[in-house]
């Protein structure tokens, strides 16, 4: 993995090369090699490859594959890719606004921003290592030596002695140095640094748009859980009329002597019944109102959604082909990015079996008084070169591109993992909406049925022929087939959300940032701090 083996002898050349010209010639040839080695360098390491994984040809579960499927069905291929708004394809104005209203004030996608901003930071602080540091450090020192000092001679140099006065001891010292150090990027270390730094900026940016999806579909469940349970309330509020009625009815026909009393408590326990789960259908609705109000930043207290039904059916969505989920998916993305990161630092832990090269040099004005602090005979300045190199390190280096090695193989399985589940995602999708959509005719056939019964039944009571046990019975099978169409409405609504997702909401891999635009400087409002 470290190279070629022509690459290994070149490198043992520019060793051999750099020790001949720093024992003949000093540290000025030094520094004429370690450019030279500088422009012509290598990067250890090796080089990265994107996986190829093979995609299906098909979708297994698209509905164009049953030939008994008669209700919900995918775009046709000319509007087989979903766009950015991906939500728009509901048709529910109400969704779109509260969609639109997400993505500038959720919380979680700040964070994912900021993460990213952060990210975006730390690139260039891995590129400020390709330039000399310097710094300058002034300074004014007044000091004053011990009087009891002995001499070389033997004697003290105190007071004591008549020989040396206070003022003599005491000195001041002015100081304006200048130091320059460079680590020329002989091997590629730095330049590895900066690209696993972009490469991880890169996943940060994939990570946000998976966050920024992962909410706006959230917030779509949720609408629709809403409007399903409006739905629902509507269902039960129907319900409770009709009971209500039936229980006058009954009641009067007791007090006339025509009906018995058990048909009267038999009709008021349905009654109630039907009041009990109307109440209990706001729970849930509040639950997700007060989940949608988190999702848009707003305090709970102070948010609400109109009430109104749901009769929508899921829209036709657009799939596309196999081939093109793994570009659409910034999950998939993220996990590739992560890999080429991680074969970064593979070439970062190669670099250290190889020596740095350090470039120094200080200069400045140094005098005791003042007045001459600045003049061209206070100047003093030095310049120097080291060129340290490891020769026992226990196999440190050895277990380190070990440890980097393994990392990158476990990304890569990461990778084939998160690829994998992609494709079972959108199967999931695919067939949980395909087969809900044949079981939601099929129950709006057994609802057609009940209601049958209960108007048979409701005639045979109203004759006398049946007791009102069979009319509560017949009722009872009206209103839990309704409430189980609605389940399955719901849900496929839901599904049919959870679908979109898989299929990357209309994220493509060509609005990942490159190297160079994850590099660059951000603007001003953007790292500000926020109040």
């Amino acid at each position: 993995m470290v190279g070629s083996d022509k690459l290994l002898a070149r490198q043992n050349v520019m060793k051999s090369l750099t020790r001949k010209l720093i024992l003949k010639n000093g540290a000025t040839r030094l520094c004429t090699v370690a450019l030279l080695l500088f422009l012509s360098g290598c990067v250890v390491g090796p080089k990265y490859h994107p996986p190829a994984p093979q995609a299906p040809a098909a979708y297994k579960e698209s509905p164009t594959n049953f030939k008994d499927n008669e209700g919900w069905m995918v775009a046709q291929p000319a509007d087989a890719k979903l766009r950015g708004k991906w939500w728009e394809i509901f048709n529910d104005a109400e969704l779109n606004a509260l969609e639109e209203q997400l993505d500038i004030n959720n919380q979680n996608i700040k964070q994912y921003f900021e993460n990213f901003m952060e990210a975006r930071a730390v690139v260039r602080e891995a590129r400020a290592q390709y330039f000399p540091t310097l710094s300058v450090a002034p300074s004014i020192t007044h000091s004053r030596g011990s009087a009891n000092l002995v001499s070389t001679a033997g004697t003290t140099t105190g007071t004591g002695t008549g020989t040396t006065s206070p003022q003599q001891l005491q000195s001041t010292l002015y100081t304006l140095p200048l130091e320059a150090s460079w680590e020329p990027d002989l091997w590629g270390k730095v330049r590895n640094t900066v690209r696993q730094a972009q490469y991880a900026a890169q996943v940060s940016a994939a990570d946000l748009e998976n966050e920024r999806l992962t909410e706006q579909a959230s917030l779509a469940e949720y609408f629709f859980e809403i409007r399903g349970q409006d739905r629902l309330q509507k269902i039960y509020d129907d319900t409770v009329a009709a009971d209500q009625k039936t229980y006058d009815l009954t009641r009067s026909l007791y007090e006339t002597g025509i009906d018995d009393q058990i048909s009267v408590v038999e009709a008021e326990t349905a009654l109630r019944s039907a009041q009990a789960g109307a109440t209990n259908v706001g729970i849930a609705r509040s639950q997700y109102e007060h989940a949608i109000a988190v999702l848009l930043g707003k305090a709970a207290s102070d948010f609400s959604i109109p009430v109104k039904p749901m009769t929508a059916a899921p829209p036709p969505i657009p799939l596309g082909l196999p081939s093109e989920l793994l570009e659409r998916r910034p999950d998939v993305a993220a996990a590739e990015r992560t890999m080429a990161e991680a074969n970064a630092a593979i070439g970062i832990a190669y670099a250290a079996y190889y020596p740095n090269l350090t470039l120094s040099a200080e200069g400045g004005f140094e005098s005791s008084a003042f007045h001459n602090w600045l003049s061209w005979p206070s100047r003093f300045w030095s310049v120097g070169a080291s060129l340290p190199e490891t020769i026992f390190d226990a196999g440190l280096r050895r277990a380190t591109v070990q440890q980097y090695v393994a990392s990158y193989n476990a990304d890569l399985a990461a990778y084939r993992q998160t690829v994998l589940s992609a494709f079972q995602q959108v199967e999931d999708g695919l067939a949980e909406v395909r087969i809900l959509s044949k079981e939601i005719q099929q129950e709006q056939q057994a609802i057609d049925s009940a209601q049958t019964y209960f108007k048979l039944e409701q005639a045979r009571y109203d004759t006398g022929v049946d007791p009102y046990l069979d009319v509560l019975i017949a009722q009872t099978t009206v209103l839990a087939d309704q409430q189980t169409l609605n389940g399955l409405q719901v849900e496929q609504m839901t599904y049919a959300v959870a679908l979109v997702e898989a299929l990357g909401g209309g994220w493509d891999r060509s609005q990942l940032p490159s190297t160079q635009q994850v590099t660059e400087k951000p603007a001003k409002s953007e790292t500000s701090i926020e109040q």
